[in-house]
């Protein structure tokens, strides 16, 4: 299988060792890992069709849901609707699968409802994808059992 491997480990100093580790996870279960960076871009337009080309062409997509700059990165959130609308297969995973309500309380600093589905993630994503509590080898366990 081919597996799209989404999240902000892009923005980390060592996003490609990184994204070769990813990779080489998805070898050791006879999987296939494909990382934003394996792309050669130019410009922003570059990287969003290169990384659209890489989920059209991915089995899976595996996107990590960690809160990055305050939520989940809004770039992943894009990948894993795309890949849903794709009707592939989409496991997002996190350190912390707590709901909503129990990690920020029924309302927000705005007075705002916060909502109530029992998900760690807005509906749309949880109702899109499988959330595992955990790490991106986690996922790919579970996918290899599936």
């Amino acid at each position: 299988m081919k597996i799209y491997i989404a999240g902000p480990d892009v923005f980390e100093k060592n996003a490609k060792e990184i994204g070769e580790k990813y990779k080489e996870i998805c070898t050791r279960y006879g999987h296939t890992g494909l990382f934003p960076l394996d792309n050669e871009c130019d410009s922003s337009k570059d990287i969003y069709l290169g990384n659209v080309a890489l989920i059209n062409e991915a089995d899976v997509v595996i996107a990590n849901g960690n809160e990055f700059r305050g939520e989940m990165d809004v770039g992943t959130a894009f990948e894993v609707g795309y890949a849903a609308a794709k009707g592939k297969k989409v496991y997002i995973y996190m350190d912390d699968i707590r709901t909503l309500v129990e990690k920020y309380g029924t309302e927000d600093e705005q007075g705002r409802f916060v909502e109530d589905f029992g998900h760690p993630l807005n509906l749309m994503l949880s109702e899109s994808s499988e959330i595992v509590k955990g790490t991106f080898e986690d996922c790919i366990k579970k996918l290899s059992r599936c």
